[in-house]
């Protein structure tokens, strides 16, 4: 038994905050005090790192289970299922609902069961349930949904990654400037057709454990206890680096399939300077340049809206709503992220 996506949707927050936004900003460093350039040079020297021009956001009324529920109702339309045939609703987030001027994250009920009931599923047997593996938890979703489908316990699964960052930045960080909002969502089911080819996911939990984290605002003033979701960029960004392309070879290793059959690549929408470094290891482990058109990236206009990063990019292409960016049956893809954990994995699939 074989598992394929059968069908796709996202959801783009219609809330556009650019770069130059930012200019009035009170960035601070981490002890409080404030930086030595303005906020021009601060925002220029962010753009030319990440790539990031523009990032959304959701409206004040939408939360992370709302906008999950949009992308999913894509996702069944486009693969054109009963959505009572529906065995798993997996979620993937990591801070839940959080509602605009609040502090708190709602997490009960799980956002998978906010899903469910918001698509007015009846089935008891559709179980809902929420999954929390960092950045790269659509991915890890996928996993779930391709296990449950081998051990024959499934034959349809919704895997949703959705997230509103926007609500837990320190505007005092320059990092906020990264985050952004979205979801997206994809059906796979059980097929006798290739799909899903091989799977990887590992967990790193020594020093790298708390490179992502929920810290104070670097505002020293602020007194309400509020955290806020921190890094330390660098070593997340060596990490990634050292081990993000190991994993990715192993992975396409493992499926039997040739690197110079690889069509499409989807890495997590990080960091772009990130990214190309990740592609361009991952081809040396080859001994081979990096094919033209190779990577999608919407992180320019997008941002890094964690978990949904890649449902969204994989949605727009299969679409053909990017330019230069097409698919084709039969062509190998590779997706690949990595984040809170620290956490790594890969899928290679064959569309």
């Amino acid at each position: 038994m074989q598992t394929r996506i059968i069908g796709t949707g996202s959801y783009i927050p219609p809330v556009i905050t650019k770069n130059e936004d930012f200019l009035d900003h009170g960035f601070l460093n981490t002890d409080g005090s404030t930086f030595g350039s303005d906020n021009a040079e601060i925002i220029e020297k962010f753009e030319s790192i990440t790539g990031i021009q523009q990032r959304r956001y959701v409206r004040e009324d939408q939360n992370s289970s709302d906008i999950a529920f949009l992308a999913a109702e894509k996702a069944i339309e486009d693969a054109k299922i009963d959505k009572e045939t529906l065995d798993y609703i997996i979620v993937a987030h990591n801070f839940g609902d959080v509602a605009s001027g609040t502090v708190q994250a709602d997490t009960v009920p799980s956002m998978a069961t906010r899903v469910k009931h918001a698509l007015g599923i009846k089935n008891p047997k559709c179980v809902a349930y929420d999954l929390l593996f960092g950045c790269p938890g659509w991915i890890e979703g996928c996993n779930h949904a391709t296990a449950f489908i081998k051990a024959k316990m499934a034959k349809n699964c919704l895997v949703i990654g959705t997230e509103t960052l926007s609500r837990i930045i320190d505007k005092h960080d320059r990092d906020s400037m990264i985050y952004a909002d979205g979801a997206g969502a994809a059906v796979l089911s059980a097929s006798s057709e290739e799909g899903i080819l091989s799977q990887l996911s590992a967990t790193y939990t020594s020093e790298e454990a708390y490179y992502l984290f929920f810290g104070e605002s670097y505002n020293k003033e602020e007194t309400d206890n509020r955290k806020y979701i921190k890094m330390f960029g660098r070593k997340i960004y060596e990490f990634a680096v050292t081990h993000v392309p190991k994993a990715m070879k192993e992975c396409l290793d493992n499926s039997g399939v040739a690197i110079a059959d690889v069509k499409k690549i989807f890495l997590h929408q990080a960091n772009e300077k990130m990214d190309d470094a990740i592609l361009k290891r991952f081809y040396r482990q080859y001994n081979s340049s990096v094919p033209k058109y190779i990577m999608p990236m919407n992180i320019h206009t997008l941002g890094n809206s964690s978990v949904a990063t890649i449902p969204t990019l994989f949605d727009m292409v299969r679409k053909g709503n990017m330019e230069n960016q097409e698919l084709h049956k039969g062509d190998v893809i590779i997706f690949a992220s990595v984040g809170a954990g620290m956490n790594i994995n890969a899928l290679v699939y064959k569309y």
